[in-house]
């Protein structure tokens, strides 16, 4: 077998010709068929500990094969002494501090492991591959930016936001709708894009009460995303506007227009007014009822039952808690 000579010499060669090679999943088997895997679990584990990785004939089924699976490997080809790697290895180095739970960073030393990066087709220095489920996905050849590799590998790794979608779609598949708002609220400060996100968090929001923030939100979907949770969340919010007009609460209401003073109809409302899920409604009126007399009846405690009812991440729950706060202190 040809062995592939490498030296400072030729990467600087190499370098300038800008060329890049990606192998097959088939490739790299063969690849591993070469080697001969006998690293210890715990020289391994010892090695993965600090992310960094140093790709051996040993571990190479471990990292490349295995590990690839369930996490993305960013292969730096590297060679000691050589300029452009030195200036390469901190930026990766960074990446994949950044990206530490879903990125490997594993380093291939050119002078000591000549027939890996000669399998690879690594024809200049450096050389970054991305490696996914056993096979290469993207990759890059020469010095570039940190901005420049995370817009090139950004858009294969897991998005922080992603695991929270999923749990929260988990959540809600259980019922769990208070808690599912306060993942999707996380889910939505990192990625306010996202439709998916929104339209969940918009389902939770109608299913909380929150009917006013649900339109809002649905009013920013676009027509390409108004699937079948759109229209649903849509008849969600009609049946909840429907039992808004109860007539117990347009009683009430009238009851409240000739006697506006009247706290114990106040309350009577707000308590109506929540029932039916129109939550800032509610208690707008009932504070109302605390600035009159701050110990009238079951007020307070209603009061604060409502507020702690809202789930957390709620921007009314840090708003009434607030208000609350300035009336007893």
């Amino acid at each position: 077998m040809y062995k592939f000579k490498f030296s400072i010499a030729n990467a600087h060669k190499m370098s300038t010709r800008r060329q890049f090679i990606f192998m097959s999943k088939s490739i790299i088997s063969l690849i591993f068929n070469d080697l001969t895997p006998s690293l210890s679990n715990q020289m391994y584990m010892d090695s993965i500990m600090n992310n960094v990785i140093d790709i051996t004939p040993e571990n190479f089924q471990q990292v490349i094969l295995q590990d690839s699976q369930t996490q993305v490997v960013m292969v730096e080809f590297w060679a000691e002494g050589y300029e452009p790697s030195q200036q390469l290895s901190p930026v990766l180095a960074n990446v994949a501090a950044k990206y530490s739970g879903n990125l490997i960073h594993a380093r291939v030393d050119c002078q000591q492991q000549q027939e890996i990066a000669e399998q690879f087709g690594v024809q200049n220095l450096p050389t970054v591959i991305l490696v996914k489920e056993g096979q290469p996905i993207d990759g890059f050849a020469g010095v570039q930016t940190e901005a420049e590799i995370i817009a090139t590998f950004e858009k294969h790794l897991p998005k922080p936001e992603d695991a929270l979608y999923e749990q929260a779609v988990e959540l809600v598949s259980t019922g769990d709708y208070q808690q599912a708002y306060t993942v999707l609220k996380q889910a939505h400060d990192m990625n306010m894009q996202r439709a998916d996100i929104r339209l969940l968090l918009a389902d939770c929001q109608v299913e909380l009460g929150q009917i006013k923030q649900a339109k809002a939100l649905l009013d920013t979907i676009g027509l390409v995303d108004q699937d079948a949770l759109y229209n649903s969340i849509l008849g969600k919010i009609e049946l909840a506007e429907q039992a808004a007009d109860s007539p117990e609460i347009k009683a009430l209401q009238a009851q409240l227009v000739l006697n506006p003073d009247d706290l114990e109809i106040k309350v009577k409302l707000a308590v109506q007014l929540h029932q039916a899920n129109q939550i800032e409604e509610a208690l707008e009126l009932i504070l109302s009822v605390l600035y009159k007399d701050l110990n009238f009846g079951d007020a307070k405690k209603l009061t604060l039952d409502m507020i702690n009812a809202l789930p957390d991440g709620d921007p009314l729950k840090s708003k009434y808690r607030r208000k609350v706060y300035g009336l007893l202190y």
